[in-house]
């Protein structure tokens, strides 16, 4: 259903931390112009923790309103709350999401049984697509590649975003999956394998700073083309691992405030980005040719 580099988008704020929609607007038409292939929003690099709902809302609207159905728009949903999960999906739904991208329940720690009823309840009620996303660096539970194999045979479960960097698991997944099932990398540095090795594209940070080259590089992996991919890949090697110096999304938010694409916000209890990191991030911005 979806493919190659979907970013998953910062929410602009201004410096006393309120959302900017004009930001969100302009940033929006960057990324369609540069080749962005969907646009993932209100996810973790987006802030929805943080977020209000009506904030959340706010920010899927705008999203949906400038991209006039030119990229799919696939929506965070996820909590730690079957019915606020299936709430925020059905309100995505009516919004015109394509499709909800809902994480592993985190803090509470469920069974491989509780997250295999938490999804299929999302997919029997929220109304949209669902694509599981498992990332156990942030929710400690780890939605394993058996589990993920089962969830593929409930109806409106279309594929997952697998975020542990273990480009084996996109195989493991995808040979015990139905057929149609389709794997997305959580995960730039390794992002490039995942696709050769079946993925069929990324979910993208390094995406906020560099669309069109990370475009480039999922457009050649998936052609199978191994030299070119890695030809585009090499200068975003600094991004990949600069941009988690500091937990997403500071590193990402302050280098494109730099680039002066957003205002500097961002809310507690995330901080801006401290000023030890900020060679770092730059070298990284430099390399892939950024000023």
């Amino acid at each position: 259903m979806f493919n190659g580099s979907m970013v998953a988008l910062v929410t602009p704020m201004a410096t006393d931390g309120s959302v900017d929609l004009a930001a969100l607007a302009a940033l929006v038409e960057w990324h369609l112009a540069e080749g962005t292939d969907a646009l993932v929003v209100v996810g973790t690099t987006g802030e929805a923790p943080t977020l209000e709902p009506a904030e959340q809302l706010s920010v899927v609207r705008e999203t949906i309103r400038v991209v006039r159905q030119r990229v799919p728009v696939i929506v965070g949903t996820g909590s730690n709350a079957t019915r606020h999960t299936v709430a925020a999906t059905r309100a995505a739904a009516a919004a015109g999401a394509d499709a909800a991208l809902v994480v592993v329940p985190y803090y509470n720690r469920p069974t491989q049984d509780g997250m295999f009823q938490h999804f299929s309840a999302v997919a029997a009620e929220g109304g949209l697509p669902v694509i599981l996303y498992n990332v156990p660096g942030r929710t400690v539970a780890d939605l394993l590649p058996e589990t993920a194999a089962r969830l593929s045979r409930v109806a409106g479960i279309v594929g997952i975003k697998e975020a542990t960097g273990e480009v084996a698991r996109v195989s493991a997944i995808l040979g015990a999956a139905r057929d149609g099932f389709e794997v997305y990398s959580g995960d730039d540095a390794t992002a490039r394998e995942a696709i050769l090795a079946g993925a069929r594209g990324v979910i993208s940070v390094t995406a906020n700073l560099v669309p069109a080259a990370m475009h480039r590089m999922c457009a050649a992996a998936l052609a199978g083309d191994v030299a070119a991919a890695a030809g585009f890949d090499a200068p975003l090697a600094g991004l990949h691992r600069e941009l988690f110096c500091e937990p997403n999304p500071i590193p990402v938010k302050w280098a494109l405030a730099e680039m002066g694409r957003i205002p500097a916000g961002i809310r507690l209890p995330l901080t801006p980005l401290a000023a030890a990191y900020h060679p770092r991030v730059r070298s990284a911005m430099r390399a892939a040719g950024l000023t």
